[in-house]
Formats: structure tokens, C-alpha cells, sequence
């Protein structure tokens, strides 16, 4: 069952009630060590990759200290989170273009950012909203669990969801509803026994086999 836009403004407003600011959950100093955490967050937890990126920008926080750090020595400030040798390659090539191409500068735009090494379109949406604002949704394992479980925006695939979720969320709440999302899909709507009993939403959703006991 697909929600109504009356339960999904619904649904929204009570997340911001309890919310109403919501932060992600990586560190980040500036755009650029915004673009490089999240670079690194693939396949790796958020809380993983913060132990790792104080030391590595506090040695390099712009583009230009990273390619002078070079791809070894970034190697060995992440060799903590996974896929780290990749990661390292596309955060030293990434640097190297932006140097290059941009002045420095992080572009601006979904479709310059995902030339980049390691940028995919998830990763240039979080980096849109967080560090500029932009209302974009970057969907992530927690949001496409949660979109399709609850019936916010069911879809087969990621981009599905996303579109989907573009068109339903209400303008007013769009900013924010990336975190709220996510924040609700690590927390409470979590994949294997979603926390039912405590989710402020739970009257709205569509999901057939509530878990309503907390332990």
C-alpha cells in the first residue's frame, strides 16, 4: 500500500517534530572534507570512517594538502575502513582534478560531481545537502528499506525510490527528509526487527508485520 499525501505530510511533520534539525552523522570540517568522508563512507559505517578522518584532515583539508600528502600516506590514515586502497586512489585522483579543474573548489552541480573518482550519485547528493543546501535525497540501504516498507515510496531500484521520493515528499520538509530517513532507518526502522514499539510514525505505515513488543 502506497501512502496518501495527506499520511506522507503527516508522516513528515511528526519526524520533524521530533527532529527538527537533523544532522548527519560524519564529521566534516569543510566541503571538501564533507566530499572526501562521505567518498569513504561507501561500504563502511559512518562511525568507522570518523576515526579515521580526524588525523587525515587535520594533515589534509583542502585539495591541494591531500595531493601533496600522496596516495601512500592517505593509505595509511585509512587503512582502518574498508576497500581503503581504492578509496585512497580515487581520493588522491579526486583532489588532483578538483586542483586541476575546479581551482579547488567543489562544483556545484549532481552532474560535475559524479565525474569525479569515487562519486557516485549517492555521494554528490549528500554532499549537495548537507554542505549547500540543495534539496536532494540520497538513497542509502536505510532509506530504500524504509520508503518501500512503510510505503512512502516504494521501488525496485534506488533511482526509483529517489524519484519517487522527489515527488511525494511535501517542498516544505524536502531540505531535511534525506536525514530523517536515514536517521529513522538506523534507529528505528532498522532491517531485521524494526523498533515498532517506539517509532512516532507507526500508526501511518504500511508495513504488515509490526513488531509492537519492546523487549
Amino acid at each position: 500500500m502506497i501512502m496518501t499525501p495527506q499520511k506522507v505530510r503527516e508522516f513528515f511533520k511528526r519526524l520533524h517534530a521530533a527532529n527538527p534539525e537533523p544532522k548527519g552523522e560524519l564529521e566534516w570540517t569543510n566541503p571538501f572534507t564533507l566530499l572526501v568522508a562521505v567518498v569513504l563512507s561507501a561500504q563502511a559505517t559512518d562511525k568507522g570512517v570518523n576515526k579515521a578522518t580526524p588525523a587525515l584532515f587535520k594533515a589534509a583539508d583542502t585539495p591541494e594538502k591531500m595531493v601533496a600528502l600522496g596516495e601512500e600516506k592517505i593509505r595509511n590514515y585509512i587503512k582502518t575502513i574498508g576497500l581503503f586502497n581504492t578509496k585512497a586512489k580515487n581520493v588522491y585522483a579526486l583532489s588532483k582534478i578538483l586542483l586541476e579543474e575546479y581551482g579547488g573548489e567543489i562544483p556545484l552541480s549532481r552532474e560535475e560531481l559524479v565525474k569525479l573518482p569515487g562519486v557516485g550519485r549517492k555521494t554528490a547528493n549528500v554532499v549537495l545537502n548537507i554542505a549547500y543546501a540543495q534539496p536532494t535525497i540520497a538513497v542509502d540501504t536505510h532509506i530504500f528499506r524504509v520508503s518501500n516498507r512503510t510505503g512512502l515510496a516504494p521501488g525496485a531500484t534506488v533511482e526509483k525510490v529517489e524519484d519517487k521520493l522527489e515527488k511525494v515528499v511535501p517542498k516544505d520538509y524536502l531540505l531535511h527528509a534525506h536525514h530523517w530517513l536515514i536517521l529513522h532507518g538506523r534507529y528505528i526502522c532498522i532491517a531485521r526487527k524494526p523498533k515498532c514499539y517506539e517509532c512516532p510514525v507507526v500508526d501511518l505505515c504500511a508495513y504488515k508485520d509490526k513488531n509492537l513488543v519492546a523487549p
